[in-house]
């Protein structure tokens, strides 16, 4: 499993965090919703997550876990698909 670096996923959280406090300020704004719904998308892809909330909270537990912790923890939270 590939992982991504720490910097990066530390500047895409920031920058998601950024965007999502401008798209609650400014709702109306086109120009801020797309650039917020970027930001999501491309954490979702980095973490390998669904939704850009469950990649911001997957970033965070990344971040400040070491890398074993964070992927014991991951793989109890992916169901077992058949």
């Amino acid at each position: 499993m590939l992982l991504p670096s720490r910097p990066e996923v530390f500047r895409q959280l920031r920058r998601y965090l950024v965007c999502e406090r401008a798209a609650v300020a400014e709702p109306a704004d086109l120009v801020t919703r797309a650039a917020f719904e970027d930001c999501g998308y491309t954490l979702c892809v980095l973490m390998g997550e669904r939704t850009p909330r469950e990649a911001a909270d997957a970033a965070r537990r990344y971040l400040r876990t070491d890398l074993v912790t964070y992927l014991r923890e991951r793989n109890r939270r992916t169901p077992v698909t058949r």
